[in-house]
């Protein structure tokens, strides 16, 4: 007659109840350095007590566990994962863009209870500085940072860690649309989209096609670069008058002649003060083309007939030459050869 109760007893006992506690919230920074993560405080879990785990273990919670943190000061909400169950009893310890969002100090009174959100489908997010464009790859960044969080609320104002560098980044829209306007972000296919970072201002794309000079190069037709702007021109002319004059001289006693690449080079000078080279715009300047020297193969040869020293060597030791073969040949003529048969009449 007692079968009826057991059965509702067990149904009873199965569905998931909620849990509510106080407790007294602390910053990360201000955790034991024996159980403190230092990681943790750009991520959305808290730790919690042991005695917390015990009783949501007897309450047949679902996984993940998530909570519902309500301020007893501002009346502010938020909510988020947990991390570890290795707090002091009493006491919580949460992000500090956490303790931010729901204006609180170290030591105020927050209420967790444990609660349930859907899986999120959709994110929109608004970096709250022009730095986070500096990201080559933000949503391959997001994708990694995420995995941190187990919600992400409306108007909460989180941190992320990159490149030894934080990022503050608002949750401005997130769907679908519930009561606790949270969605869980853990096994899910997460759609995200960004506004413009907080102080980005768009540039004026049409002001800058007006700017765009409409200067073709081929209008001024063959040449090099040189001829067309008239670098020659733009340079200071040469100064007729030379510092030292003479000539130099050789040392094999020979004048020195005034070669033709010298006499063909362009009549300007680099020395004194540098003239500013004012371009068109739309003209880039390289350079003269480089033409190396020629070679001046007749001054070798001159060089190497003259001789200062005339005369031929003699070595201590004589050795007598080997006559060349077919150079002399013996007045002696051979005999000819005797017949290899012999014929008797």
């Amino acid at each position: 007659m007692f079968s009826g109760f057991s059965s509702l007893g067990n149904a009873y006992a199965s569905i998931p109840q909620r849990l509510e506690e106080f407790f007294r919230c602390y910053p990360i920074a201000m955790m034991n350095d024996n159980i403190r993560k230092d990681d943790s405080n750009y991520g959305g879990k808290i730790f919690l007590p042991p005695s917390a785990l015990s009783k949501l273990t007897m309450l047949n919670v679902r996984y993940p566990m998530l909570f519902e943190l309500t301020s007893q000061e501002s009346n502010k909400v938020t909510h988020g994962g947990v991390l570890e169950f290795t707090a002091e009893e009493g006491r919580v310890y949460l992000p500090q863009w956490m303790m931010e969002t729901l204006e609180i100090q170290p030591g105020s009174v927050l209420q967790i209870c444990s609660t349930d959100v859907p899986l999120g489908q959709f994110v929109k997010l608004e970096p709250q500085s022009v730095d986070f464009l500096d990201i080559s790859d933000p949503k391959a960044v997001l994708e990694r940072v995420l995995r941190n969080f187990s919600t992400l609320t409306e108007n909460d104002i989180i941190e992320i860690s990159y490149n030894k560098r934080i990022y503050r980044i608002k949750i401005l829209n997130v769907k679908p649309e519930s009561s606790s306007k949270s969605i869980c972000v853990i096994e899910t296919d997460l759609v995200t989209d960004f506004a413009p970072p907080v102080g980005y201002v768009e540039p004026d794309y049409k002001a800058q096609q007006k700017k765009a000079p409409s200067f073709d190069p081929s209008i001024k037709g063959l040449g090099s670069m040189s001829k067309r702007i008239n670098y020659a021109e733009i340079l200071d002319p040469a100064d007729t008058n030379k510092s030292f004059h003479g000539e130099g001289q050789k040392l094999s006693g020979k004048a020195i002649k005034p070669k033709e690449d010298d006499i063909k080079e362009i009549n300007v000078t680099l020395s004194g003060e540098p003239a500013p080279l004012n371009l068109p715009e739309g003209q880039l300047f390289f350079g003269f083309p480089y033409v190396p020297p020629k070679s001046d193969d007749s001054e070798d040869s001159t060089t190497e007939s003259s001789k200062v020293f005339a005369g031929e060597g003699k070595s201590l030791r004589q050795t007598s030459k080997r006559r060349d073969k077919g150079a002399h040949q013996g007045s002696k003529t051979k005999a000819p050869k005797s017949p290899e048969v012999i014929e008797i009449d």
